[in-house]
């Protein structure tokens, strides 16, 4: 770090699961670029998190959800940057199924199919806990 004070980010996701499949967006941009991850992002200033929640999923999916507990807390660390993570469970109550602002992709996965995708390394941890 170069002098200029830093801290860490505040993010959140949402894990969508629909029977047997989980809503996963492909990320447009870094970190992570082209991998697979719930649809999430950064919290504004001023912004409650579960608004920002909303949000992010609206924005990358299309798709408005209603927000249930709090799944998975973790943080994302590199050299660059610093995320504190928080995602909640999240179920969809209307809107239509596209890719938007930083996703290039978005898509109801089959849990068994998970393999076949990259995913952001936080994924394991929360996909563990909201399989069925």
């Amino acid at each position: 770090m170069t002098g200029a004070r830093r801290h860490p980010i505040p993010g959140v996701g949402v894990a969508c699961v629909d029977g047997n499949r989980i809503l996963l967006v492909r990320r447009s941009r870094a970190p992570y670029q082209g991998y697979w991850a719930v649809p999430g992002g950064k919290v504004h200033f001023g912004e409650p998190m579960r608004d920002a929640a909303r949000r992010e999923v609206r924005e990358e999916t299309g798709l408005d959800v209603e927000l249930g507990a709090v799944v998975w807390t973790g943080e994302a660390i590199s050299s660059e940057d610093h995320y504190i993570l928080i995602d909640f469970v999240g179920t969809v109550v209307g809107g239509e199924l596209r890719a938007g602002d930083d996703a290039a992709d978005a898509r109801w996965i089959h849990f068994d199919e998970l393999d076949d995708f990259a995913l952001t390394p936080t994924m394991g941890e929360l996909i563990d806990l909201v399989r069925p």
